[in-house]
């Protein structure tokens, strides 16, 4: 089975570096990329499964063209203030899960463990 990609659009570059970290254990290819129109290409030309997508970058609204532009990949958000009315929202918008910025750990968890969700998928 294929270990699938892992794309990060974060705003904090220390996050940035404790995902890639912690991921690059897990997944092949753990990208990190500073804009949208990035992420975008990023994720067609690594073929990513997952995408972890700091909200504070971008609007709900890109959450939602995203899982329509590509359905097949998970998008696990967070954001700085996650709450649970930020949780609805973007899981609303097509998110698979939404995070606090600060709870690394359940970021990481849960991209492992849509990790394995895709890998079966493609099994």
């Amino acid at each position: 089975m294929p270990v699938p990609n892992v794309i990060l659009l974060q705003s904090d570059p220390i996050i940035t570096k404790s995902l890639v970290d912690s991921l690059s254990n897990s997944f092949r290819v753990v990208h990190a990329v500073w804009s949208l129109d990035d992420l975008r290409s990023s994720v067609a030309k690594h073929r990513a499964r997952i995408v972890v997508l700091d909200v504070e970058t971008v609007r709900l609204s890109d959450v939602q063209q995203l899982s329509h532009e590509f359905p097949d990949v998970h998008i696990v958000c967070n954001h700085r203030l996650a709450d649970d009315e930020l949780w609805t929202a973007a899981l609303s918008a097509g998110a698979s899960d939404c995070y606090p910025s600060s709870a690394t750990q359940a970021i990481v968890d849960a991209t492992r463990r849509y990790g394995s969700m895709a890998r079966s998928a493609t099994a």
